[in-house]
Formats: structure tokens, C-alpha cells, sequence
């Protein structure tokens, strides 16, 4: 009888220290926006507006007469004591506190106070030809923080570009936007397409001499529900789920952006003191949201935002608080805002949009939309007019220029005399044709350097 040998074959076991965190919960956004209507103590919300069709039941309202069944907004210059603020330091001192205050609450959420730092390093510098203007991209990655809870990773993809022949520190126009960095088997450096009818954004951003930069969203903080446990706010919370008053994805999106002009307070081609922010759509949102908290953004250009931007929540036209509220957008915004989509309605919110634009005051706000016959009603364009004239009182409060009217203006009628400017072009969901307008508008302020 012969005996063969015994095989022992090894089982390799992955070893789990005692120490080492728990990875993220996982949910989808659908369970995580149950879970958030459980700690509220909500069972139902009412359904959003449907802008597909006209037909159903819950069509989306176009109709100016039914748009405004809240007509009484939020006063900003009165305090919660029922006093009215009628200087200056009353605004900085007593008023504005509060607005952030219920901003932070109700609607957007809380930042961390001991949100982690985030280490700047340039990856790649490239020359390139955007249009016909000699110009150099820096390719630059925010590494943030991750030792206290290691399981997430964070890194914010950043693009700078500036003009080869700058012969000092620039202004540059910040946009939340995407493909910052080019795909690995694509040319690297490869500057935008020119579209068609002329140059493109970028282009006429070169041409005055300024600089303009792209943060790449979605690197900060994935745009959706179930991504809640990661990104920024899930590195935060150790990958556990939020608390109704943390922050959603438009804080947390302004955050970056706030870290990337850190970056730029950091790079001599850059005068930090001059840097604008621009987006679209929930872009839009996230820069007005940015303009809104962080005062050292000179400018801002708020693309067709809607509900949850420029629009006034109080409106019932197009997007509404529902819609914000439901599972594919509720990511956005703070837990606490699923209130006002049930039991609560706009109108029982202690701030609207009107007061967001105020927070950016003085400085200067571009609110920018398309038409209504070819972008379509769903932003509102009338409802973030409102909100813009509605910022006014506190620009004249702080000695600046409001819109100047109350009527709404004829397409292409461009408002820029003031610090709030609007303006409706002819086109769809983009900011493209506004550009020129508001590079004009923005020149007042960006093209002699901030003392």
C-alpha cells in the first residue's frame, strides 16, 4: 500500500484588525430617503410637478395665474424679533446670522466644523491653443484628508488654464462642470471645441485676459442618493448615513469650490481676490449656494438654477419643493427640507431664494436664463426674477444697486446697471448665450485688481 502524500492547500482568510473602521453603509438612494422620512417622522410626501405631461394629473403649472399662491415672502431685513434692520452692521451682525442660520437648518445643510484639510498638488502643466489664444493648463488634484476615516478617498479634480502671455496675476471664472481631466487614452491638454456661431466660453474668458478654471463635481461628492455614505459628506460621517441637518451635495460641492480658492490664494498666476463662480442647472444651484456662504468669490453667474437656486420656492410654476424633495434630488439638500414636500408646504419655509441671492450681497450676482419657448418653463424664469428683485432692499441696505424694476423685462433685455443683474436669452438649457453679457456685466469688478 503506498501512501501519497497529503496536500495542504492554504485558505488565505482576509485578516480584520479590531481597529479597523467599518466600511460604508451601503443604500440606495431610494432606502435613504425612506430612512430620512422615518427620522422625520413622515410617512407620505406629496408628489412633484410632472413637466413631461401636460395630461396628467400632476402636470407641471405654466400658468401665470395659478404661479403664485404664497405672494407674502420672507422679509430679509427683519430680524426674528419682529425688529426691522435698518443699518448696515444690523444686516452683518443680527439679520444675516440668522438666514445662514435657517439656510443651514432647513435647507442645505451643515458643514462640519472639522471638515478635513485638503493637500493641493499639480499633477500636469500643459500648453495648449484654446481658439486661437496661446494659453497653459495646470492639471490639479485636491487630495483630501482621509486618516480618520481611511475607507473613503476624496480626490477633487481641478483645471486651471491662463493665458501663456500673462504678465501677472489674473482673474479667473470658476465653473462646476465636467471632464476636467482628459480621458487616459484621449490627448492629453486637448482644448474645448469651438461650438458653432463663435468662440466658445473659454475663449471669450481669454480674450479679456483672465484665466478660467473647472471643478469637477462628482470628484467632491457623487450626485445621488446612494452616494451619501461616500464622497466628502460620506468621509465625514465615517460612511455612516447623515443626520437630517447635514449637508447635501450643493454644500458640499460649494465646499470644493471654496477649497480650490485656497488653491488659487496659493498660485501666484492667480488674483484670488478676483475669482468668479459659474454653473448650470443643479450647478447653478451649487454656485449660488457657493457665492452665497463663502464671501470671498468677487462674482457670481447662476445658470437656469430653478428650485433649490435663484427660483422661489413660494412659486407653483415648474420645478417645485416636491420635486427637490423626492428620492433623485432630495441628495441636494438637507434632510430637514423633505418637511416642506409634507406635512409642511413652501410656505411654512423661514427663508426663500431671494434670501439666498441677498447673502451674496454686496457683491455681484448674475442670474441667467433661457427662453421659455426653447429651454421650457421648468426653472422659472419669472420665479428667480422675483427672487432677484426680491434680494434688492438688502444691496441698497449695503449702499449697492438692486435690479432697478419690478416688471419682468422682455426676452433679451439684459439688467445689468446694478450689483444684481438678469438676464433672459433666446436660447435652451445652457448659459452660452449670456456669456458675452456677463462678461461685460463682470468686467466692472474683475478688471481692475481688488485692493
Amino acid at each position: 500500500m503506498t501512501l501519497r502524500p497529503l496536500l495542504l492547500v492554504a485558505v488565505l482568510v482576509p485578516v480584520v484588525r479590531a481597529d479597523d473602521p467599518p466600511p460604508p453603509v451601503k443604500m440606495t438612494a431610494q432606502e435613504d430617503h425612506k430612512r430620512t422620512m422615518d427620522l422625520l417622522g413622515i410617512q407620505q410626501l406629496r408628489r412633484g410637478a410632472n413637466g413631461n405631461n401636460p395630461k396628467a394629473d400632476n402636470a407641471a403649472n405654466y400658468d401665470e395665474s395659478k404661479a403664485n399662491p404664497y405672494p407674502k415672502l420672507p422679509d430679509p431685513l427683519v430680524l426674528k424679533n419682529g425688529r426691522r434692520v435698518t443699518t448696515a452692521e444690523q444686516w452683518w451682525k443680527e439679520r444675516r446670522p440668522e438666514v445662514v442660520e435657517d439656510f443651514d437648518r432647513e435647507v442645505y445643510g451643515r458643514v462640519p466644523k472639522e471638515a478635513p484639510k485638503v493637500t493641493w498638488e499639480v499633477v500636469a502643466t500643459e500648453e495648449q491653443t484654446v481658439g486661437d489664444i496661446p494659453a497653459v493648463t495646470k492639471r490639479i488634484v485636491g487630495h483630501v484628508d482621509n486618516s480618520a476615516y481611511p475607507a473613503v478617498k476624496v480626490d477633487i479634480q481641478l483645471t486651471l488654464t491662463i493665458p501663456k502671455d500673462a504678465k501677472g496675476p489674473v482673474p479667473v471664472m470658476l465653473e462646476f462642470g465636467f471632464g476636467a481631466f482628459p480621458a487616459k487614452k484621449g490627448p492629453p491638454g486637448q482644448p474645448p471645441p469651438a461650438p458653432k456661431g463663435g468662440p466658445g466660453w473659454q475663449q471669450q474668458v481669454l480674450s479679456k485676459g483672465w484665466g478660467y478654471a473647472i471643478i469637477v463635481p462628482n470628484s467632491i461628492q457623487a450626485d445621488n442618493g446612494g452616494g451619501l455614505t461616500q464622497g466628502i459628506i460620506g468621509l465625514c460621517n465615517k460612511g455612516q448615513p447623515r443626520k437630517v441637518d447635514d449637508w447635501g451635495a450643493l454644500r458640499a460641492w460649494a465646499w470644493g469650490a471654496g477649497r480650490a480658492l485656497d488653491y488659487f490664494e496659493t498660485d501666484k498666476a492667480v488674483d484670488a481676490k478676483r475669482v468668479g463662480i459659474e454653473g448650470l442647472s443643479r450647478y447653478g444651484k451649487a454656485a449660488l449656494v457657493t457665492m452665497a456662504y463663502d464671501q470671498r468669490f468677487a462674482v457670481g453667474f447662476i445658470g437656469s438654477s430653478g428650485a433649490g437656486g435663484a427660483k422661489l420656492h413660494r412659486r407653483n410654476f415648474g420645478e417645485l419643493v416636491e420635486n427637490v424633495a423626492s428620492s433623485g434630488e432630495y441628495h441636494w439638500m438637507a434632510g430637514n427640507y423633505l418637511k416642506y414636500a409634507g406635512p409642511l408646504t413652501a410656505n411654512d419655509l423661514p427663508v426663500d431664494a431671494h434670501e439666498l441671492i441677498a447673502l451674496c450681497a454686496p457683491r455681484p450676482v448674475f442670474v441667467s436664463v433661457g427662453s421659455q419657448q426653447v429651454e421650457g418653463g421648468w426653472v422659472d424664469a419669472r420665479g428667480m426674477f422675483l427672487a432677484a428683485v426680491g434680494a434688492g432692499p438688502v444691496y441698497e441696505l449695503l449702499g449697492k444697486k438692486g435690479l432697478g424694476t419690478t416688471e419682468f423685462p422682455p426676452q433679451e433685455t439684459a439688467l445689468t446697471d446694478g450689483e444684481v443683474a438678469f438676464r433672459q436669452h433666446a436660447g435652451g438649457h445652457t448659459t452660452g448665450p449670456n456669456w458675452p453679457t456677463f462678461l461685460k456685466f463682470a468686467a466692472r469688478y474683475l478688471d481692475t485688481p481688488a485692493k
